[in-house]
């Protein structure tokens, strides 16, 4: 149950926004975004080294890729592959659209259900795998979104009922600036509202079972027009309430 916030803006100087928090059992070691895989150079990733895979990169081409589980589906199970496969599957592309097409031919019954995020510089796309049909490719419009273990600005999710009118009344990130995304890295670091049924129903919680919101990402993609500007990727390397964001080295 990660959260995914996007901001798509074609005409913008930085057309997509993203920012995610990675919610998992604490004790599933995990190894921070970086050049992680001798045969993906091109690939930088956070690696889930539990099962190879990953749950957020990016590539040279500039495609982002960020995987979440659908509700109830924590975990790994016998018989399917890791769907953290799919993040570096969809990185193999230079383009989203193409990686979207890739991906919808999969054999859905291979792996448990997901949503997924693909997007680049020009078209930003949201994967659905239910669970009970193929997996759907939908293009996201210019707006805000928020994506959780349920469908897109589903509402019925008690973190997306809260977070996404107060995420579309803040100013956008200005990933030029130092202080340029404090209002996001707020929103990632904000627990549940009181009287929330559980503390899961906020952007970044503990529970007692060991699962918890372990680290917390930004990223934004400059227009191809914007002159020597390159994508920013931003990271927290636990908790973001009171973990830094720090500067991945994309060089």
């Amino acid at each position: 149950m990660c959260t995914v916030l996007i901001l798509c803006r074609s005409e913008h100087a930085w057309p997509l926004i993203l920012a995610a928090n990675r919610d998992e059992m604490r004790d599933r070691p995990w190894t921070a975004p970086g050049r992680l895989w001798p045969d993906r150079p091109e690939v930088v990733a956070g690696r889930d080294d539990l099962a190879g895979g990953s749950w957020l990169g990016l590539n040279d081409h500039g495609v982002v890729a960020a995987m979440l589980n659908r509700h109830g589906t924590l975990g790994p199970q016998d018989g399917k592959r890791s769907r953290g496969e799919l993040v570096l599957e969809a990185l193999d592309h230079a383009d989203a659209i193409e990686a979207g097409r890739a991906l919808a031919d999969l054999n859905p019954d291979a792996y448990r259900p997901f949503n997924m995020v693909i997007a680049d510089n020009r078209d930003a796309l949201w994967l659905r795998h239910a669970g009970d049909g193929p997996v759907e490719v939908r293009p996201l419009e210019d707006g805000a979104w928020m994506l959780t273990a349920r469908d897109i600005n589903d509402t019925s999710d008690p973190r997306v009922a809260a977070n996404l009118a107060r995420m579309r009344a803040l100013p956008a990130p200005d990933p030029a600036r130092p202080d340029g995304w404090d209002a996001w890295s707020a929103l990632q670091g904000r627990a549940a509202d009181p009287g929330a049924p559980s503390p899961a129903a906020g952007l970044c919680f503990a529970l007692d079972s060991g699962f918890a919101t372990v680290s917390a990402a930004q990223i934004a993609l400059p227009a191809p027009a914007i002159d020597g500007a390159d994508p920013v990727f931003r990271f927290a390397a636990g908790p973001p309430d009171r973990t830094v964001f720090a500067t991945v080295a994309l060089s």
